[in-house]
């Protein structure tokens, strides 16, 4: 198993959804976050001063999946959260040793 994490620009959180719906992942996970990468943030002007804006708003959806299902899972985020602009965001995939279900106590394929 693997979780797949993802730092999405906000509007595409439908979007992304979406699609990882349609490959049959239903369960996820969404944060708020800040930060920046190469986007360094950027200047804003409010009542007359200009400011700088260092941490940007982004999303991080965090999914577990089966090994065989980690390819389309990427492909359906990246097709849809890609603007084709700097910031879209990041993808990051690590292995996952043990998952338990709390109320059942279904373990690791199982409780997925």
């Amino acid at each position: 198993m693997k979780k797949i994490e993802a730092i999405i620009k906000p509007f595409k959180l439908d979007e992304v959804r979406e699609a990882l719906s349609e490959i049959g992942i239903s369960g996820l996970t969404v944060t708020e976050v800040k930060g920046f990468g190469r986007q360094k943030g950027h200047t804003e002007l409010y009542r007359g001063a200009e400011y700088v804006v260092d941490f940007l708003p982004k999303i991080k959806i965090e999914i577990v999946v089966n090994s065989n299902n980690v390819d389309a899972a990427i492909e359906a985020i990246i097709k849809a959260a890609r603007t084709g602009k700097i910031g879209d965001g990041k993808i990051f995939v690590m292995p996952v040793e043990q998952v338990v279900r709390i109320r059942t106590g279904e373990t690791d394929e199982a409780a997925v």
